[in-house]
């Protein structure tokens, strides 16, 4: 576990400044592999001297990966499949890695973003703007469609809302793909701009909460600017039907996004070849839903999470038995009670809610229990497109 911050005296600090290197997206012009590298060049002047700091960039950093010479079957191109990943709000391209190594092994050529404001330091985020995400997304968009007869995009949370938002207006995705996909989020959100307005005055108010920042590949410190431009995003967001193959992962229990949207999101797909995996303690009773129980006692598992859908239990950092424990809604109460957190063996695990904290100490689950099970209906649904 990283050294203890003092965690009742957590105030502003460099990082919680922009860098001035990440607030606007930098790879127009480029090939994949060149702002790959120009990425990582950036990521490691932001991080130079901190321990671990080629494993933090190397988490941070876009990525690419292509398929076994057994699928290179396209028409006029070099893959017949491709598919871009983008990560969530305040997380890295690392928690993309295992949906990446499942579309690899079938038969996708894949490339990753990182968007901008992210992988360096929280204070990156006070001037970006959601468009700014949405140009780092079409720029693999294009570089994918170099080489791929065939686009599909794959989003985690705010990845899936920038992914839909593209899909809307590029006939060349094929399908999506989408986990705990942030449609809608709270309405008090779009107040988050007002307080935005005199942070110049009160610097602490640009800042919905300040933590200690010890995960390598997500921010836990988040401004309001990123509350804003995310419902800036939502609300742009396209109404209406869904003609392409959609996949869609959620958990009801998600305490980050309102999860209602992606029911009613997969009720507008008019394609055929749709899929959606329902995370909840109780049965939805809908045709169109497979419903995958979250509870699972035996594990101290009380629910699934927002933070949880796309991370395999084998995850070395946000695993089973991975180093990190998720208990920052901890930080706001007690020293006591975010340390005994970390440190126990026996904390129940799931989405923080009311009704979860009733059972004791709890960690927000950072893995999905049922991923092996995802993995197989994903390639199932890929059976079955055109």
């Amino acid at each position: 576990m990283p050294a203890m911050t003092s965690l009742t005296s957590i105030s502003l600090q460099s990082r919680h400044r922009p860098s001035g290197l990440n607030s606007r997206f930098a790879g127009g012009g480029l090939s994949f592999a060149e702002y790959i590298c120009k990425t990582e060049a950036m990521l490691r002047q932001v991080h130079a001297g901190k321990p671990e700091a080629e494993q933090i960039v190397a988490g941070n950093a876009p990525f690419e990966s292509i398929p076994a010479e057994v699928f290179r079957k396209a028409q006029g191109k070099p893959y017949r499949r491709g598919v871009l990943l983008t990560h969530g709000l305040s997380d890295s391209p690392y928690h993309m890695r295992h949906l990446a190594d499942f579309f690899q092994r079938n038969g996708f050529r894949v490339m990753a973003v990182l968007l901008p404001g992210h992988g360096t330091q929280p204070g990156d985020l006070l001037d970006v703007r959601w468009e700014d995400w949405a140009e780092a997304l079409a720029f693999g968009v294009q570089c994918l469609a170099e080489e791929v007869d065939e686009i599909y995009l794959a989003g985690f949370s705010a990845g899936a809302a920038l992914s839909f938002h593209h899909a809307a207006t590029d006939s060349r995705v094929r399908g999506l793909f989408m986990f705990s996909p942030a449609l809608e989020i709270a309405r008090k959100a779009r107040w988050a701009i007002l307080r935005r307005g005199y942070s110049w005055l009160l610097p602490h108010c640009a800042w919905l909460n300040v933590m200690p920042d010890h995960d390598r590949y997500k921010y836990e410190s988040f401004c309001m600017n990123a509350v804003t431009q995310m419902w800036r995003l939502t609300h742009a967001l396209p109404q209406g039907e869904l003609r392409i193959p959609v996949f869609v992962a959620a958990s009801a229990d998600d305490a980050t996004v309102i999860s209602a949207a992606a029911l009613d999101l997969i009720g507008r797909v008019q394609h055929p070849v749709r899929k959606m995996l329902w995370y909840a303690t109780t049965d939805p009773q809908r045709e169109d839903v497979e419903w995958v129980n979250s509870a699972l006692p035996e594990k101290r598992i009380l629910s699934s999470a927002h933070t949880a859908i796309v991370i395999s239990p084998d995850d070395t950092h946000y695993g089973e038995a991975g180093g990190y424990a998720n208990c920052l809604h901890y930080v706001s109460q007690d020293e006591a009670h975010f340390v005994a957190c970390q440190s126990s063996q026996t904390a129940w695990q799931g989405e923080v809610t009311t009704q979860n904290l009733k059972y004791g100490l709890l960690r927000r689950l950072m893995y999905n229990p049922h991923y092996v099970e995802m993995e197989r209906a994903m390639s199932s649904f890929i059976e079955r497109l055109p």
